[in-house]
């Protein structure tokens, strides 16, 4: 070492000396800035390593932070989440809970206010097959239950039993291509309904000249030795006319809530059509806005008010009444009324009212008259009630 030294002393020197002269200058030197040029120097070359070392730095106490301080924070954070997908399948548990309440409720209400004996069912499974329109019930013979009873819901019906197991039932839905029901509306058309496969069944053998109007109601009509009379079908979704009969698509309603509980019919008793429609509820009508003209009264006989209509209709029946016809009670050959008076005045006047004399309150004598100079009407009546003047019959 000591060699080397000797070999380059004077280099050594000459590169001492010259460092020496510009620390000197640096330091004595300013940039445009009024900043030494030592200090920008000592910056410009400190930087970079103060970066790298602030980096480590930085990085190893944000791996202490999370890997080692937060790590309870996180184990809480997974037993958080845990919980919350608990409490979500427990609810979802319990609203399936309360609408099988529900629709067991309903079912039950249903029971009490139909007249025949019915068995609740639950469904657990479908048939075989993409097309099936068979699915299972969990009741069979040991309850009671019979190959060819019917199935329902409040909402309508849903089909039969074609077979019966011990534990369990096959149902044949109302929209299998097979299955055939006697139907009827409240008119009386009667028909077949039969299922297509498709969501909309159809009703054949409906005649030609029987009115079936769209939206109607449909129910059943006992025929088929099946399916007690009243119960609803579904609404009739379109009505075309054809030679003999005509092609009528009904929507069921009985599925239209999906099938989850069902009504097994044991003993079907027939009842009547009804006269409302099923699920007609009541309807909410707000109260008029303030300042809003009041609903037209329904109309009196004597105050013509509603549409032109019943105003004309009113007109007719006064102008009958003053000319002493009497609408629907007259006799063949007899004289209708003139209507070509219609808007004139009257020309029978009002009669007045006769007044009975009150006998229990008499009327005050007139002023002028006496005893022995009673009033006209006074003998006029007791020379009628005696036959003469004197009261004495002749």
């Amino acid at each position: 070492m000591e060699s080397l030294l000797n070999r380059y002393r004077n280099i050594t020197v000459l590169l001492l000396v010259i460092m020496a002269q510009l620390v000197l200058l640096a330091i004595s030197a300013k940039n445009d800035q009024d900043v030494r040029m030592i200090r920008v120097w000592t910056v410009t070359a400190v930087t970079p390593l103060a970066r790298i070392i602030e980096g480590v730095r930085g990085g190893g106490s944000g791996f202490l932070h999370n890997y080692v301080l937060l790590h309870d924070t996180s184990e809480d954070n997974k037993r958080l989440q845990s919980e919350v997908d608990k409490l979500r399948l427990e609810n979802t548990f319990l609203k399936n809970e309360l609408n099988t309440a529900e629709r067991a409720k309903a079912l039950q209400v249903f029971q009490a206010h139909s007249p025949s004996k019915m068995l609740a069912a639950t469904i657990f499974g479908i048939g075989a097959g993409s097309n099936a329109k068979v699915v299972l019930a969990d009741r069979g013979t040991v309850n009671g239950v019979q190959r060819g009873m019917a199935v329902v819901t409040p909402d309508g019906i849903v089909g039969k039993v074609v077979a019966a197991y011990p534990m369990a039932s096959q149902v044949q839905l109302i929209t299998d291509p097979e299955f055939a029901a006697g139907v009827m509306t409240k008119g009386g058309a009667r028909g077949t309904l039969k299922g297509q496969g498709t969501p909309l069944c159809r009703i054949d053998y409906v005649p030609f000249e029987d009115k079936v109007d769209g939206g109607e109601w449909i129910y059943t009509s006992g025929d088929d030795r099946i399916f007690p009379r009243g119960f609803a079908v579904g609404q009739v979704k379109s009505v075309r006319p054809g030679q003999p009969f005509k092609e009528v698509l009904v929507e069921p309603s009985g599925m239209q809530r999906g099938l989850e509980d069902v009504l097994i019919i044991v003993e079907g008793v027939h009842q009547d059509i009804p006269d409302a429609p099923p699920g007609i509820q009541p309807v909410y009508i707000a109260p008029a806005p303030p300042g809003a003209p009041s609903p037209a009264q329904p109309v009196q006989p004597g105050n013509p008010v509603g549409t032109e209509a019943d105003r004309l209709e009113s007109a007719y029946k006064a102008l009958g009444q003053a000319q002493g016809h009497d609408f629907g009670d007259n006799r063949p050959g007899e004289k209708a009324p003139d209507y070509t008076k219609l808007g004139q005045p009257s020309a029978v006047p009002a009669q007045a009212p006769k007044k009975e004399p009150d006998v229990a309150n008499p009327a005050p004598p007139t002023p002028g008259a006496s005893p022995k100079n009673p009033p006209p009407d006074t003998v006029r009546r007791s020379n009628q009630a005696g036959g003469g003047p004197g009261g004495q019959d002749r």
